[in-house]
Formats: structure tokens, sequence, C-alpha cells
């Protein structure tokens, strides 16, 4: 029934199918439809010191307002991150910015960050349904300075932190101009210097603790990666979440979309991003867990990111050409590991 769905949602404009997509999924939520999905059986895993009912989340990008949420979980998916949000409302880059290559499963977008601002999601957070565990992905304003992030991150950080479970950190879009730099070695130090000090005053404030991960880019060389998982552990972050999008086009160079500007999803960047995930576990050593994402279309895409280090996985491009029945299979596969 999805690929039928699908077929017809492909002949409409990207986001226009995009917002219809994700209203048909609230509706079919109010009307009680969602319930009757096939889901995966709920085998419980501890990451972060949180209970996650299944391994497989919705990564950060689908419902980047909190607006879709509570019927997006009732999917079956183990968790789900919304996001990424600023302080401020934006729009993003112009249209278009978001394209399909279904040949080769996968999505190029340079969305930009457009969102209606912290103030909006965390208003939708507040009407929460959704028992399961909720990841809030943070960002900063186009227009703020490289040197003046961490002011963006830490007013995001004090504004969802009563209502996340955990705070995805994404420094590793390609579409905010200067936001990969932060992933360099002396601004990345103080932006988790920033962020630790942030997550320990709320956490005393408020008394309850909240985990922190890190959203990395695939395009780190070996030493970038090394260095990071230094930094990571030293700071005392939470988690990883690995990867974003990719700028390579390697894998999709005879594409008529290869010199689409923006990041680069689905099934070409999944070696990358498993061989990222198996470098930075490598490098962690076990001290920390890592969230894998990028290219996962099958159980066995999902079962590589688990052998090669993953505690958890994501799935994004992977759903929207496979539909809710990839949350079940990548579930029954990681269960039968």
């Amino acid at each position: 029934m999805y690929q039928l769905a699908r077929k017809a949602l492909f002949l409409l404009p990207t986001e226009t199918s995009h917002h219809l997509s994700l209203n048909a999924i609230a509706l079919a939520s109010r009307l009680g439809l969602l319930k009757h999905l096939a889901k995966p059986e709920n085998r419980p895993v501890e990451v972060m010191g949180l209970t996650f009912p299944n391994p497989v989340g919705l990564a950060a990008g689908l419902d980047k307002n909190g607006d879709y949420f509570n019927a997006l979980a009732e999917l079956g998916f183990g968790f789900v991150e919304i996001g990424t949000i600023t302080p401020r409302p934006q729009p993003g880059n112009p249209q278009p910015r978001l394209f399909r290559l279904p040949e080769y499963q996968a999505i190029i977008n340079r969305m930009g960050f457009n969102n209606l601002g912290v103030d909006h999601l965390v208003a939708q957070v507040r009407e929460r349904q959704f028992k399961g565990v909720l990841g809030i992905n943070i960002g900063k304003n186009f227009d703020t300075p490289v040197e003046k992030a961490s002011d963006d991150y830490r007013h995001c950080m004090e504004k969802v932190y009563a209502h996340a479970d955990y705070i995805a950190v994404n420094i590793s879009s390609p579409n905010t101009p200067g936001l990969r730099d932060l992933q360099h070695a002396q601004q990345l130090d103080e932006l988790l210097a920033t962020l630790k000090q942030t997550q320990t005053r709320l956490a005393d404030e408020q008394g309850r603790y909240v985990p922190v991960a890190l959203k990395i880019a695939p395009d780190l060389d070996d030493e970038q990666i090394t260095d990071m998982a230094r930094q990571l552990i030293k700071r005392g972050i939470d988690g990883v979440i690995a990867t974003n999008t990719t700028l390579s086009r390697e894998p999709i160079k005879r594409s008529p979309l290869a010199g689409e500007q923006g990041g680069l999803s689905g099934w070409p960047v999944r070696e990358r991003a498993t061989e990222v995930i198996g470098k930075l576990a490598k490098a962690l050593d076990g001290v920390l867990p890592i969230i894998g994402v990028g290219g996962i279309a099958s159980g066995a895409d999902a079962c590589d990111k688990m052998n090669a280090g993953a505690n958890l996985v994501q799935v994004y491009t992977g759903f929207i050409y496979r539909g809710p029945g990839l949350i079940t299979e990548a579930a029954g596969a990681l269960a039968a590991l």
C-alpha cells in the first residue's frame, strides 16, 4: 500500500509531497488508523541512561517544528528526534531546495534549517502525548557569526531542556554557512565546554539530567575523527550521532542532479557513514555510545551500523522510500543479532 501511495506522492513537487505525507500521517493518527499497522515488538535497550523500546529511531529533519511527532511515533519508532530548531524563526534557503534521486534511493537537500523557531517547538512539545524517547535537535541561526554560535546553542538548550529526553547538537549540516567550522578543534572545544556548562547548570536547577549528543559529518578524515572522539570524552558529552549528509558526489556522479548544492543522504552515503561509525567506535573505545544514521534502507543496513559499533540507529531517507515497513524490518533484524 505504501508503494502505491509513494508513486502518487512522487508525482508532486518534493516539498509539497513532504507536507502532504505528514498531514496524512497526522490525520490517520486522529482517526485511530495507525494502531492497525504492524509494529516492532518491544525489545528495550539502555543507552545514555535512557530506555528505548527498540533501537530504531527517526532522524531529525522530517519534523522540524515538532508538529507531527506524536503521530510519527505511532509508526513503531523506538525514539523520535525533532528539529533542527534555531533560536529565531527563519525561512531557510530559496526553493527549489529538495531533490529526489529515486534511482539511487537518495535525496539532496539544501533546506538551510527552515523552521518556526524554538518557542514554536516548545509550545508543541508542551502538548506532548508521546510517552517514548524524544530527542530535540538544536542549531544556530544562519546569520549568527560562527564565533557567537555558542550563544545560539545555549539559548536553545535552555528552552528545550525541560521537554527533551536527549538533546542533539547539529554542527554538521552543510547548508548553513560556517556551521561545519564548529567541528574544527578550537571551535569545537569551546562549544563543547559551553554545552557541558549549560547542561550541568540546568541539571542542577531542574533536578533532571538530560543527555547531550553531538551530530557529526561523514566528510571528516581519520585525524579529525580521532580528535573529535578525544574532545567528546574530555568534555563529558553523552553520545555522538554519526552521520549527517555528505557533500561528496562521487556515488552519484552520473546523475543529472549531481551538480545541485546541498547534503546528499540515503543509499549513496551508506558505506561512508558505516566507515565513520567504525573509526569513531575504535577511537571512543566504548566510552560513549553512537547513534548510527546514513543510508539505512533495509534490516541488513541497520545491522551493518550496529556491527560497526552503533548502539542505536536512525532512519530518514530510507523511510521516505520504504515507508513504515522499514521500521519493523530493521528492528526485527537488530533483535536477531
